[in-house]
C-alpha cells in the first residue's frame, strides 16, 4: 500500500486518482485546505494531522505500507512571510515526525513534493537541478530544509527518496470531477478564470516593464495530471530499485508570459478580461522556466499537455465545480 499524506489537496487528489489504478492507496489529510470530496472512493481515507504521532502509528501498524508520498505542506509564499512559525512547524517539524514513524516501521521509500521556490531568484532563464538553491521566503526555506534532511537521513538510515521540484501546477482532471480549489485563490490561471466567470472584477498584471518580449513575467506551467504521472514514475523507480536518491524538476520547459496566459484564457472561454497594470511585486523574477531534461533521460517522463489543454481542463472544472 502507498500512503499519500495531503491526498485531499489539489495535486495530491489528482495523484491519488491516477495511483488507485495501480496500487492500494491510503490518504491522510487534515482537510485544512483539502477536500474530502476530491479523494477517490477507492482510497482508504483518514482525517488527521501529519504531525499527530498517534495517528501515524495507527496507520503504519495496521497497513502494509511500502512507500510514502508527501503533499501535506502549507504553500502560500505571502503567508509564510507573515507567519513563518506555521510553515516551520507544519512543513518541517511535522514532516520529521512522519519520517521518524516511517523509519520505526521499516518503511524507507519516500517521495517529496518540493518547489521551484527552493531556487529563490536565479540568474538564468532555464533552471536545472544543479542550480544553487537560495530560497528567499520561509516557504521555500522550509522545503529546502526537508530536502537537506532527506540527504542526511539517506546516509544515516538507508532512506530512499525522490524530490520533485515543480513550477506552476495548473489545470484539472479531464473528468471535471476534481480540480483546483483554494481559499483564498492566488494562482494566475484560476484567478483569471474566476474573473471571466464573473467572480472577480478585474485581473491585475504586476509589472509590464520586465525584460521579456511583452514586458510581463514568464513562467513554466505544467498540467496537474502530468505532475501526478511524474510521481508515479518516481514511485516505480524507487520500488524497482532504479533510484535510491534523486532530485528532479518538473515543467514543460516552455515559458508563457502573463499576457499570453490571459489571452489564452480569453480564447478558450470566448470572454474578454478587464485587465489593469499595477506595480511589480517584490522578488518576482522576469523568467522562471524549468529544465526537465534530467527526469526525461532517467525516468522517461515528460509533460504531455500544452497550455491550451491546461486552460481548457481548468475552465471545464470551473464550470462544473463541485467543492
Amino acid at each position: 500500500m502507498i500512503l499519500v499524506v495531503g491526498g485531499a489537496g489539489y495535486i495530491g487528489s489528482h495523484l491519488v486518482k491516477e495511483l488507485v489504478e495501480k496500487e492500494q492507496v491510503i490518504v491522510l489529510d487534515n482537510l485544512s485546505t483539502g477536500h474530502r470530496e476530491a479523494v477517490d472512493h477507492r482510497a482508504v481515507f483518514f482525517q488527521g494531522d501529519l504531525g499527530d504521532e498517534e495517528n501515524l502509528e495507527f496507520v503504519f501498524s495496521n497497513y502494509p505500507i511500502k512507500a510514502v508520498m508527501h503533499f501535506a505542506a502549507n504553500s502560500l509564499v505571502g503567508e509564510s512571510v507573515i507567519n513563518p512559525m506555521k510553515y516551520y512547524e507544519n512543513n518541517v517539524s511535522s514532516t520529521l515526525t512522519l519520517l521518524r514513524v516511517m523509519l520505526d516501521h521499516n518503511v524507507n521509500n519516500f517521495i517529496f513534493s518540493s518547489t521551484a521556490a527552493t531556487y529563490g531568484v536565479p540568474n538564468v532563464d532555464i533552471i536545472n537541478e544543479t542550480m544553487q538553491t537560495l530560497p528567499i521566503n520561509p516557504y521555500g526555506r522550509s522545503k529546502l530544509m526537508i530536502e537537506q534532511i532527506l540527504q542526511d537521513y539517506s546516509k544515516a538510515y538507508n532512506l530512499n527518496y525522490i524530490v520533485l521540484r515543480y513550477f506552476n501546477a495548473a489545470g484539472a482532471d479531464e473528468s471535471g470531477h476534481i480540480g483546483e480549489s483554494h481559499e483564498p485563490e492566488t494562482h494566475l490561471i484560476p484567478v483569471i478564470l474566476q474573473h471571466l466567470a464573473g467572480k472577480r472584477d478585474k485581473i491585475s498584471i504586476f509589472g509590464s516593464d520586465y525584460n521579456t518580449p511583452d514586458g510581463t513575467c514568464i513562467r513554466d506551467y505544467i498540467h496537474v495530471t502530468d505532475i501526478a504521472n511524474a510521481h508515479i514514475h518516481a514511485l516505480n523507480s524507487l520500488l524497482n530499485g532504479t533510484n535510491k536518491t534523486a532530485i528532479y524538476n518538473l515543467g514543460n520547459g516552455l515559458g508563457y508570459s502573463v499576457k499570453e496566459i490571459i489571452e489564452t484564457c480569453e480564447t478558450v472561454t470566448g470572454l474578454k478580461a478587464n485587465v489593469e497594470i499595477t506595480d511589480r511585486r517584490e522578488g518576482d523574477p522576469a523568467i522562471l522556466v524549468a529544465s526537465s531534461r534530467k527526469i526525461y533521460e532517467e525516468l522517461g517522463w515528460k509533460a504531455e499537455k500544452n497550455l491550451k489543454q491546461i486552460i481548457e481542463s481548468a475552465w471545464n472544472w470551473h464550470q462544473n465545480q463541485r467543492y
